[in-house]
């Protein structure tokens, strides 16, 4: 059993000053894990019991469906991620070093090449197929602004697994068994969980899915819409509208607006010195013109101005997924000196694409169709266009998905308003197709004897990550409320005041459940007083206590329920066969 008196745990009263979310407060408060550096903790105890029991789950779950389980080395060469062009790719975001021969190597983020190149190795033939391997490893990115704990570090623990298959037909069956796992693993693991279409991102293939514990503090937003839609916000298409005709619209005419740097003083301009006959001027009749600087993973830098409705702004975590693997960086004030072209606050598109004179790559939200008329900058200080159509007076490089998503936007598939929520990525599952077998070139002979490319599935789960979760999930104002799947412990025996009887009644309690095959955390230490155990008990958040104090006087003990705060009085000689029922019923 755990004892207190002996266990390596320090409990805090105040939070940790770089604390801003509940996980991160509680368990560093509970003695679960203690930073190291920025975005990198240690274990503790009572943290790594809780993180191998969800490594339990996972594992349980992974070999239900046939995957097995392997290990690679956290520390790559480098050719095989030259070969997929991700060693480019990931740009800043791996830890790349050199050993002492000069050669190359990085610590891995993900390991799709790796797993390739080994099935490669092994596998040549339809007969080997399916396939489904696993780890569970420790992986590395190198964070630009880790934070929250142990919810975005540097190192992490995940369980990335991938499956092998001969025909896209048959994959699709090995990517349903994965996405009915991990519907599995989070109804264990107790998250309110949310399943949407998500980007692929560096990952690449054609489509893949996130699973997101509901969290307010989550750093992903998503959608939802009362017919059933569910998307992360980056992967939510726009309704595209029908082109309008423009045959009779007005020629396109420069205007003095002075003063006028944003949407609001424009739209007020407009109202007052040029009113429309039919309704007001309004944000949404005006082209926001917003230019960022793009860094390639090359380190080349390239600047990219997006056009969105004037009624929107520009969703940087969005516009990021649709331009990776560049980063997206802010336009400062040398760039403006570097493209006289681009008059700050008063940028048209008439001097953007590549037909123009600065060169600048212009792409626009897909609700600018043909045909629409907008209220824009004239590229002149203090001057802006009316009535400057789509199609007819400027011709964008593109589209791209980039406006914000508000709530009541109609959602893509027409099944009603959208309505926005946060949560945290849990899982992220993705259908890769041939791209990293085609890289590899990882075959096999099918049953004609052709030589086909393999189909690949990725699978992640983020398990350091889904102990935090649980707690942003699962917590109140005394502490963590653990489900009691991965709970440090199943009882969290309090011994308390100074009659020896008390202490030595709790010692054979606690051996009795302990022989009962209950986990035990045992509050032993002699000089410590109730207030001070109860509260520790509370922020530790083991799902039963059981307190043994005056009460034994009357025979009995109390048995308490972290999450409801229900209590009960128990017969002392009835207590272990109470709490084992309890524990295990």
């Amino acid at each position: 059993m755990l004892r207190m008196s002996t266990l390596f745990v320090r409990t805090l009263r105040d939070d940790p000053a770089d604390a801003e979310l509940p996980s991160h407060r509680l368990l560093v408060r509970a003695g679960y894990i203690r930073r190291a550096a920025p975005g990198i903790y240690s274990w503790l105890p009572l943290g790594y019991r809780v993180l191998r029991k969800v490594e339990q789950v996972v594992r349980s779950e992974m070999d239900a469906i046939g995957a097995q389980e392997v290990h690679f080395p956290a520390l790559l060469p480098r050719e095989p991620y030259e070969a997929s062009h991700r060693w480019t790719e990931y740009g800043d975001g791996i830890f790349r070093l050199k050993d002492r021969k000069g050669g190359d190597y990085l610590l891995g983020p993900t390991h799709e090449e790796m797993f390739t190149l080994l099935v490669k190795d092994l596998y040549s033939s339809y007969k080997d197929l399916p396939l489904f391997l696993y780890q569970i490893q420790t992986k590395y990115r190198d964070e630009a602004r880790p934070r929250a704990g142990i919810l975005r570090g540097r190192e992490f623990v995940m369980k990335d697994s991938y499956s092998f298959d001969v025909s896209d037909d048959d994959f699709m069956r090995s990517y349903q068994a994965h996405r009915d796992a991990y519907v599995r693993i989070f109804d264990r693991l107790g998250l309110d969980y949310v399943i949407v279409k998500a980007m692929s991102g560096a990952m690449g293939g054609s489509a893949s899915e996130e699973f997101l514990a509901v969290a307010e503090n989550g750093e992903d937003t998503y959608v939802r819409s009362p017919g059933g839609y569910s998307a992360n916000v980056e992967a939510v298409r726009v309704r595209v509208p029908d082109p309008v005709p423009y045959d009779d619209a007005p020629a396109a005419h420069v205007e003095d607006t002075p003063d006028t740097p944003t949407i609001e003083t424009l739209v007020a301009v407009a109202n007052e010195r040029l009113p429309r006959d039919d309704r007001p001027w309004a944000a949404g009749d005006t082209l926001k013109n917003v230019v960022v600087m793009l860094k390639h993973p090359d380190g080349r830098r390239e600047p990219l101005v997006v056009g969105v409705p004037g009624d929107r702004d520009v969703d940087t975590k969005r516009l990021q997924a649709h331009v990776e693997p560049a980063e997206v960086e802010p336009f400062a004030e040398e760039h403006f000196a570097r493209y006289p072209g681009l008059v700050k606050g008063y940028i048209g598109p008439q001097a953007l694409g590549e037909r123009s004179a600065t060169g600048v790559r212009y792409l626009v939200d897909p609700r600018v169709v043909a045909g629409t008329r907008w209220v824009t900058g004239a590229n002149e200080p203090g001057r802006h266009v009316f009535d400057l159509v789509a199609g007819r007076d400027f011709t964008p490089d593109g589209t791209v998905e980039a406006a914000e998503v508000v709530a009541g936007d109609p959602a893509p598939d027409g099944s009603g308003p959208l309505e926005l929520a946060r949560g945290i990525e849990m899982g992220h599952i993705f259908q890769l197709g041939r791209r990293f077998a085609d890289a590899l070139g990882l075959k096999v002979l099918d049953e004609n004897g052709k030589q086909v490319t393999v189909t690949m599935g990725s699978y992640g789960v983020g398990v350091s990550r889904a102990v935090a979760a649980v707690v942003e999930n699962s917590h109140d104002e005394l502490g963590i409320v653990w489900p009691r799947e991965i709970a440090p412990a199943d009882v969290h025996l309090v011994a308390t005041g100074k009659d020896p009887t008390i202490l030595e009644t709790a010692g054979r309690l606690a051996s009795g459940l302990e022989q009962a095959g209950v986990e035990v955390l045992f509050d032993d230490r002699p000089k410590v007083s109730p207030g001070v155990k109860f509260a520790d008990a509370e922020l530790i958040g083991v799902p039963t206590i059981v307190v043994v104090g005056r009460n034994l006087a009357d025979g009995v003990v109390e048995i308490r329920d972290r999450a409801t705060g229900s209590r009960e009085d128990v017969p002392v000689g009835e207590a272990v066969a109470h709490l084992t029922g309890l524990v295990k019923g």
